[in-house]
């Protein structure tokens, strides 16, 4: 919800053909810090895509420094409202892919599957000779995903084109609906399984935070909250703030449930990391954790 002095989020991404793209790092980076922003944003030849946060000005403004670039002309975005800074600085990235795959070939600029809006979803999941998947990896499926939709277990993207190459069959999976967070994914995911001989293979344009946003609650068949890759952690219905929190110790979403129990520690582990935990790594979180708080107790001297 969006209060008087809240910043903003903006999220956004664009495949499309940039072989300058080193060359618009350093004065991308500079204008962005001139207006104050903080975030990420990547750059590859296939294209751009970030997250940044900032004043209602300065996203607006950065916004059209990015489209005054005819190639990001019709840049699209999608927005939600923080009164915690989610960033601590702005970093712009040079990639070999916006969003990794490990599969360079795979070029949504060439093809890509059929882009469907959140208002027409609803009706594609629940026909019930389409197969629903969630491209996106198991610790974000597990704080929520839409009802029906397939768990690949992945825990990186790279492992997607695997999971379709053993699970999934062209000749059996004759329709598929692939959907992800901001769209980014499954639109590489539609690419992959078109090159691979899926005839039908749709994606939910703008990902599940435009779903959010603009399907009403009572309508919607989104079940739990949506992982965000920022100090939000999660968010709901509406992009308001969901109720996780992250393990500073292996970047998780956790709940209540999992702080409650004896294998959380505050800023070092929880229940998914505990077992893994060395003591070397113990000792740097625990180093981490010492230099936060005494930043978080200084601050305002």
């Amino acid at each position: 919800m969006k209060q008087e002095n809240s910043l903003v989020v903006a999220t956004l991404y664009k495949f499309v053909s940039l072989p300058d793209f080193a060359e618009k790092r350093d004065p991308l980076l500079s204008y962005c810090q001139q207006q104050g922003m903080k975030g990420t944003i990547l750059l590859a030849q296939e294209g751009i895509n970030g997250t940044i946060a900032g004043s209602r000005e300065a996203v607006d403004s950065v916004l059209e420094f990015l489209r005054s670039d005819l190639r990001l002309a019709d840049l699209e975005h999608k927005e939600s409202y923080t009164d915690t800074p989610p960033f601590e600085r702005m970093k712009v990235r040079l990639k070999s892919e916006i969003v990794t795959l490990g599969l360079p070939e795979v070029d949504p600029n060439e093809q890509v599957g059929t882009y469907v809006s959140p208002q027409e979803w609803n009706e594609l999941i629940s026909n019930p000779e389409v197969t629903v998947i969630d491209t996106r990896n198991d610790y974000e499926v597990s704080i929520g995903t839409f009802k029906r939709a397939e768990n690949p277990q992945t825990t990186t993207f790279r492992e997607f084109p695997e999971y379709v190459r053993q699970q999934l069959d062209p000749n059996k999976h004759k329709k598929v609906a692939l959907f992800c967070t901001g769209g980014i994914r499954c639109e590489k995911a539609s690419s992959f399984m078109l090159s691979q001989g899926f005839a039908e293979v749709y994606h939910l344009k703008g990902g599940i935070l435009k779903y959010l946003e603009e399907v009403p609650a009572q309508e919607s068949l989104w079940e739990g909250d949506c992982f965000v890759f920022d100090e939000r952690v999660a968010v709901r219905h509406g992009l308001e703030e969901g109720s996780y929190e992250m393990c500073q110790g292996c970047g998780r979403p956790i709940s209540a449930a999992d702080k409650a129990s004896p294998k959380y520690e505050e800023g070092i582990t929880c229940p998914y990391c505990f077992d893994s935990l060395t003591e070397e790594k113990r000792v740097r979180q625990q180093e981490k954790r010492r230099q936060f708080l005494f930043k978080s107790n200084h601050k305002n001297e």
